[in-house]
């Protein structure tokens, strides 16, 4: 499945044009090689999104076409979330 489809199918991204947006801007890492929308991925791969200040690490664990909004949280794990430090407003 296309990388875009399946950050929009899954509900990590809400639209799939964000979706592509973001990832052709190389802020998505897949198996830490960049990503552009159109990259494939499959079960076992793992994600990293750079969302702002929000870093998030995604396993895939299932792939499904279409999906309701509790089958799509089965599509992924978080392995990690991390946040930049805001030094400017004082928040961690």
């Amino acid at each position: 499945m296309r990388l875009d489809k399946f950050l929009k199918v899954s509900r990590i991204i809400k639209r799939r044009s964000v979706a592509k947006e973001i990832s052709d801007q190389g802020r998505i890492l897949i198996n830490n090689k960049t990503a552009k929308s159109s990259s494939n991925v499959v079960v076992g791969d793992q994600l990293i999104i750079k969302f702002g200040n929000k870093t998030e690490t995604v396993n895939i664990l299932k792939i499904i076409e279409t999906t309701k909004k509790d089958e799509a949280e089965q599509m992924y794990e978080i392995v990690d979330e991390s946040y930049k430090e805001d030094f400017r407003n004082g928040i961690n």
